[in-house]
């Protein structure tokens, strides 16, 4: 291992390593849940529905995958393709601002929010979900919510709507897939669930600037 390569590993090693992403991601790779905070539990029926079902323990919020994957690509690029593992911390640096405002929107959710136990399994399902048509109705049905009910309590804790939050990871997912593999654009837009091709270029465009086969070749040539 080269001495950039092992100060890379350093300096990765220790931003895991702080309490806050310690609680973020745990011993194996999965995310912790995020952002806890106080809830006054109510005995009465009307709030039964924060009264969380059996649970695996080992429940987690998926992006962390996302940027422990995309971290490895950096390390293992760093030298043979510097513009490769640039565009993978750039990727997860993404991924993490997305994050830390997402857990800034749970922390000041109020009455009416979801559960953490709702969150956990509701961004699980969706993740699990990517690669097919995913419709608010089956999100809700997950955390155990009519569509319109689950629309409101999720804006609240996400801070977006279902359908942009489901968009935006479709799109990270797409980020990740043409930095870490060799996939055509047509198989990444089908296995992140964009209907085609063009779904994916048009929606890349409005949330990047750009279209997603400008932004490989701008990586490729940066890489050459």
């Amino acid at each position: 291992m080269s001495p950039l390569q092992k100060a890379f590993r350093r300096r990765v090693g220790d931003w895991l390593n702080t309490p806050r992403q310690r609680l973020l991601i745990a011993p194996d790779g999965r995310r912790n849940q995020p952002c806890r905070r106080s809830r006054i539990m109510s005995t009465t029926a009307d709030h039964a529905d924060d009264i969380p079902p059996p649970i695996d323990a080992r429940q987690f919020v998926p992006p962390a995958n996302n940027l422990v994957e995309l971290l490895r690509t950096a390390e293992r690029e760093l030298e043979p393709d510097q513009a490769t593992a640039k565009a993978a911390l750039d990727t997860a640096s993404s991924i993490l601002r997305s994050e830390v405002e997402r857990c800034s929107h749970i922390q000041g959710a109020g009455p009416g929010a979801l559960a953490a136990w709702q969150t956990a399994r509701v961004r699980a399902f969706i993740e699990e979900n990517l690669h097919r048509t995913i419709r608010v109705k089956d999100i809700g049905a997950v955390a155990q919510l009519s569509a319109a009910h689950f629309s409101r309590s999720f804006k609240q804790v996400i801070g977006e709507s279902p359908h942009a939050y489901v968009v935006r990871r479709r799109l990270e997912r797409a980020c990740q897939l043409m930095i870490t593999g060799s996939a055509s654009l047509r198989e990444i837009a089908q296995s992140v669930g964009f209907s085609d091709q063009a779904h994916l270029s048009r929606l890349f465009r409005q949330a990047f600037g750009q279209s997603p086969a400008r932004w490989r070749h701008d990586l490729e040539n940066r890489g050459g």
